[in-house]
């Protein structure tokens, strides 16, 4: 069982909202917040990427920036931009962007089930950016980002959240970006029992997106315990999240760019990774259409790549990911990148951005090389959780993203 838990939402006033709702801190340099915000005051970028906020030459974990965080935010509530709720809610948050909607609970979880494996991961976290969440929680005293949670769909959790938004939305606007952002209050008593009884009978909840969130969020909680090894009961002991049911989440392609052939001519390289890929010429499609397909733009031209059979082991949950394929039988043997999280040579795209930005990487930019690769599925990235394993880095690229600064946790 987990336990998913009413709070005490700090958040906008409606008539604030869409000015206040920020894209996460981690989806964009600080060059593009700087442009973002110009002209939005009340952007909750200035909380989650203070260091906009801040001279430029300061360093990225300078004490100022999160003493900027916290200011900014106690603005928003000393001016009235944000309130808090005088009682424990549940919210349902539901997003859409064109003919995709996925609609979530907006909740708190435990940091000590993160602990123990019932809130599952399924990538490694960096330190600096681990040290980076915490001194801004730690600051700001909030968790002021939700972490993007998924969980396999229940029909009793559809039936109320289609009970409660057949009521008149809290929160409904439009994005710049297009995306429609509405949410609902659950305050009705009975409705928060039977949401948290829902949860309890649940085994295990997913990260979908926001493994450093999350992994901060437990490393407050054990620093804010002090000699306590037990989790206690105060508000750090709970993290933010919103919960989606598997079935409605998109996942999105995360294509990759390479710099150079690793001293290789095009006809080397492409006789290299004739041995574990068969490869086509004139790919017009571009974006691979089934698993194990891989779109590849060379010198101006579309090639698909195939994986033969035999070369990856189908029964190991991560050695059957494309993003494994591509990294185990052509990104490291073939180009040399031993270790896509560290190298400079290997550039990361959101299927978000599409295949004109791969060629345009190539043709206009420096990289040699780009690949399309298939989308991971939701259940791919659950396979791995419940194996206790982590997927090859940015496999998964989730959208829409979740708005910042629409709910937020404090921490006392």
């Amino acid at each position: 069982m987990v336990s998913v838990l009413p709070f005490r939402a700090i958040r906008p006033q409606r008539r604030f909202v869409s000015q206040v709702a920020a894209l996460p801190y981690d989806v964009m340099t600080r060059e593009e917040a700087i442009i973002a915000v110009q002209g939005k005051p009340l952007s909750f970028l200035h909380v989650e990427k203070s260091e906009i906020d801040v001279p430029d030459q300061t360093k990225s974990n300078d004490p100022l920036i999160y003493e900027t965080a916290q200011r900014n935010f106690n603005k928003l509530l000393e001016d009235g931009v944000l309130f808090q709720d005088e009682n424990p809610c549940f919210y349902i948050y539901r997003q859409q962007m064109g003919t995709q909607i996925q609609t979530g609970i907006v909740g708190v979880v435990s940091a000590g089930e993160y602990d123990e494996g019932k809130i599952k991961k399924h990538e490694f976290t960096r330190q600096d950016k681990e040290e980076d969440r915490i001194n801004h929680v730690n600051k700001v005293d909030a968790q002021t980002g939700p972490v993007f949670l998924t969980y396999q769909s229940r029909p009793r959790l559809n039936d109320l959240v289609g009970q409660v938004t057949k009521n008149d939305p809290e929160y409904d606007f439009t994005a710049e970006d297009g995306v429609i952002h509405t949410a609902w209050l659950v305050a009705d008593a009975g409705q928060i029992e039977e949401i948290k009884k829902e949860f309890a009978a649940i085994g295990a909840l997913y990260i979908a997106d926001g493994h450093h969130r999350a992994k901060a969020a437990s490393s407050v909680a054990h620093l804010r315990r002090g000699n306590n090894t037990s989790p206690g009961s105060g508000e750090y002991e709970k993290v933010l999240a919103v919960l989606f049911p598997h079935d409605q989440l998109k996942v999105m392609d995360y294509n990759r760019a390479v710099k150079d052939l690793n001293g290789l001519t095009p006809q080397e390289f492409i006789g290299k990774i004739s041995s574990c890929f068969a490869v086509s010429e004139n790919f017009a499609a571009r974006s691979p259409q089934k698993f194990h397909d891989f779109g590849m733009y060379l010198q101006g031209k579309w090639y698909q790549l195939t994986i033969k059979e035999g070369i990856y082991n189908d029964k190991d949950p991560v050695a059957r990911l494309d993003a494994a394929i591509l990294q185990e039988h052509l990104l490291a043997p073939v180009l040399g990148i031993k270790d896509p999280r560290t190298d400079d040579r290997i550039k990361f795209i959101g299927g978000i951005r599409g295949m004109d930005e791969l060629e345009k990487l190539v043709d206009k930019d420096g990289f040699a090389v780009a690949f399309s690769l298939y989308p991971t599925t939701i259940e791919q990235v659950m396979s791995v959780a419940d194996a206790g394993a982590v997927m090859p880095p940015k496999s998964t690229w989730f959208e829409p993203k979740l708005r910042s600064g629409m709910f937020v946790h404090k921490l006392s």
